[in-house]
């Protein structure tokens, strides 16, 4: 029974990310693929799949960046980046459109996350937004959103809270560019705090230790690899 052990531990630790390393892809299975970025084979490995559909410009506009395909595999999330909240009256029905259209294709899509690089101060407004563009969208599809490490240290508990029932997933960042943030594990120690489901993104290539607390976050869903181009 103790070699069963010992030949089991082994396994499991194998398989998880290694405790501190650079982030290599093909240790995970969800994935951001964003416009410009060649696809990799590791998406062959890809259970979720966050994928830049299209962009909300500064005028409110919605404009598509890609074709509708066939993924024969995996959940997934069409993301919008948006420069701004102020949405034009037909953005909306686009994006809905977009959904429907990348679902009659055959794609299990899970639902729309929206990027956008709300401020902490401004949280409580922004999940306004959020709510009324939940009562937007159609039930069967989910709403996430991206979001900034600042929220979970320094955000109003009361705005924190406001995403409950709003958003089915945070997802934060823990990058900029092509590198890890210095001093995330100061923000993600309280990551606890952000009430609603959350997962971490991570840089492909970028610096990681797992902070301690995620282990006991009964909200941490585990983590998103943002992919990159070979330099």
């Amino acid at each position: 029974m103790r070699r069963a052990g010992l030949a089991l531990a082994l396994l499991l630790s194998a398989c998880a990310p290694a405790a501190s390393s650079r982030v290599e892809a093909e240790r995970y299975d969800a994935f951001f693929l964003w416009a410009g970025v060649k696809p990799q084979p590791v998406l062959d490995r890809a259970k979720t799949l966050y994928l830049l559909a299209g962009e909300v410009r500064r005028d409110g506009r919605y404009v598509s960046l890609r074709a509708v395909p066939r993924i024969g595999q995996g959940e997934i999330w069409l993301v919008v980046r948006a420069q701004s909240l102020d949405w034009a009256p037909e953005t909306n029905d686009q994006i809905a459109t977009e959904l429907a259209r990348w679902l009659a294709a055959g794609n299990a899509v899970a639902g729309l996350q929206v990027d956008f690089d709300a401020s902490t101060r401004g949280l409580d407004r922004y999940a306004l937004f959020l709510k009324t563009l939940r009562g937007k969208l159609a039930p069967k599809f989910k709403l996430s959103i991206t979001g900034l490490m600042d929220w979970s240290a320094n955000a109003d508990p009361a705005a924190l809270a406001s995403l409950t029932g709003v958003v089915d997933e945070v997802v934060v960042q823990s990058y900029q560019g092509r590198e890890t943030i210095p001093g995330y594990a100061r923000y993600l120690e309280k990551l606890a705090r952000v009430p609603v489901p959350h997962k971490v993104a991570l840089v492909q290539g970028g610096q990681w230790r797992e902070p301690a607390a995620l282990k006991r976050d009964p909200l941490f869903r585990g983590y998103v690899v943002f992919l990159v181009n070979p330099r």
